[in-house]
């Protein structure tokens, strides 16, 4: 719809059917956004594209809150969609919404609210000016923060608008608006709504049930039509004295987001939001079985007893994680030559800037350290991912290898080439790349990046041992204690 072409007068507006005064008066944007889903509902079109994970928990409620007229709340950790979430809905809004024009709380203009309006409407008749907004334009956001006031929500009285008007200060046309009055007839959204002061969260109150405010002294009637939509940490909107009492009762649903509730969700989110597919000198790849350890990742980190649940691991931290990968071995490809740049583990260890900025730590993982902490989670969790891969593939002529004293030091920063060499004098070792999907005709840069997992895995199942003089070598504990290697063989049965 081009807004260029649609009524630019009040008379040519009540003219045009499409916007007749019984549709446009009487309808809320709470009602707008109520038929337009309806319509989406029965078109079973999607209505979060994008937003994986959600189908079958968060957006069902969120259709529900719409379809009741409620305003509410998402209640999540970092890193949930909250915020994509919440702008989305402007995709409910109609494509184009009239207002009168010069108008700062876009007023209906069928029913004005300001005095500004009324105004010009009462000595201009039909031929008012007729102003048009876009849906995107219906949605103002706030990120709450304690030095928020009742000027910067609701609004303040200008003495400077007042003198060159002369106009009495008390007057309603001295009143420079807030941002609420200006989301009017659209979406008001405010992020992390516990960090509202108590004043303004009163002011919130106010406008939501009675439609009225004092702006210094003065009442101010504004009946406003808008849909208000909260996001909060659960942990801060459930603590005692963060929300009033009145404004929390009003909110008409409370939704909890949660993050991906399989690897498979979070590979899909991780995929979609990371930048890998780059313009590049070089061909990138990365591994199936690197995106899924850089997954788990995230998933053990969630459930590390040395990691504050309270704030969360973000979803953010797989993407930025992988982004780093790939950039890490994006870098050696072009300073060795070689044409295809494939994400190794050692890349993964390159990124651990990317993952210790995402972790807030309880007091033990404080006194042991953000980097030995993620050092630790990816070690867990390329043991979980190699154990899925190889389950029942017989490893002993590789640990054997290493028993026999044998033992390599790859270099992070060695080409393709050279390091799928120095892997091949590992007698067995590159034979079992086949249970990842890599053969003799793959790329070299992928076959020294599966055989550096199948390592780095004996290593994270403590069957080789990894130091930095030496590279990997064989396990000690195993040869100064063979009376305790019986037991740790039986409980990996499965690799034997």
């Amino acid at each position: 719809m081009n807004l260029h072409d649609l009524p630019a007068t009040l008379g040519a507006l009540r003219r045009d059917p499409r916007f007749s005064e019984e549709r446009i008066a009487a309808r809320a944007v709470k009602d707008e956004m109520r038929e337009n889903l309806i319509a989406r509902l029965a078109g079973k079109c999607p209505l979060f594209p994008g937003v994986i994970g959600y189908e079958d928990t968060v957006v069902p409620q969120i259709v529900n809150a719409v379809l009741s007229r409620h305003n509410f709340i998402l209640l999540g950790l970092r890193g949930q969609a909250k915020t994509r979430i919440i702008r989305m809905l402007t995709t409910l809004l109609d494509e184009a919404m009239p207002y009168v024009a010069g108008s700062e709380i876009r007023d209906n203009p069928y029913r004005p609210i300001s005095r500004y309006a009324r105004e010009l409407l009462l000595h201009k008749g039909d031929d008012a000016p007729i102003a048009w907004m876009a849906s995107s334009d219906r949605y103002i956001e706030k990120l709450a923060t304690p030095d928020v006031t009742i000027a910067d929500m609701i609004g303040d009285i200008d003495p400077i608008k007042a003198a060159r008007r002369g106009q009495d200060i008390s007057d309603e046309l001295t009143i420079h608006y807030g941002l609420l009055p200006r989301a009017n007839r659209g979406i008001f959204a405010i992020n992390e709504l516990p960090d509202l002061a108590g004043k303004i969260q009163v002011g919130l109150f106010n406008i939501m049930q009675e439609g009225d405010v004092q702006i210094k002294g003065y009442p101010v009637r504004l009946p406003l039509d808008v849909l208000l939509v909260f996001t909060a940490n659960p942990e801060d909107y459930t603590a005692r004295g963060k929300i009033i009492t009145p404004l929390k009762d009003r909110i008409g649903s409370e939704i909890r987001t949660h993050y991906p509730l399989t690897v498979e969700q979070g590979m899909a989110i991780t995929r979609q939001e990371s930048w890998l597919k780059r313009k590049s000198p070089v061909e990138i790849v990365m591994p199936s079985y690197l995106q899924e350890v850089i997954e788990q990742v995230a998933f053990l980190a969630r459930e590390d007893k040395k990691i504050d649940k309270r704030s969360g691991v973000s979803q953010r931290l797989p993407i930025t994680v992988s982004e780093n990968v790939v950039s890490n071995a994006e870098a050696r490809a072009i300073r060795c030559g070689d044409k295809v740049a494939a994400a190794r583990v050692s890349d993964l260890y390159n990124a651990l800037p990317s993952i210790t900025g995402k972790l807030e730590l309880e007091y033990e993982g404080e006194l042991k350290g953000s980097e030995a902490v993620a050092r630790e989670l990816i070690r867990l969790a390329a043991a979980r991912i190699f154990s899925n891969h190889f389950e029942g593939v017989n490893m002993n002529q590789i640990v054997q290898y290493f028993d026999l004293g044998g033992a390599l030091k790859l270099d992070a920063s060695l080409g393709a080439r050279e390091s799928l060499r120095q892997l091949q004098s590992i007698q067995g070792l590159m034979e079992k790349t086949a249970a990842l999907g890599v053969g003799p005709g793959s790329d070299d840069a992928v076959r020294a990046a599966a055989g550096e997992f199948i390592l780095e895995g004996l290593y994270a199942h403590r069957r080789i041992s990894r130091n930095e003089e030496l590279g990997f070598t064989a396990d000690e504990r195993r040869r100064e204690d063979p009376g305790e290697e019986q037991p740790r063989r039986q409980k990996r049965r499965q690799f034997n």
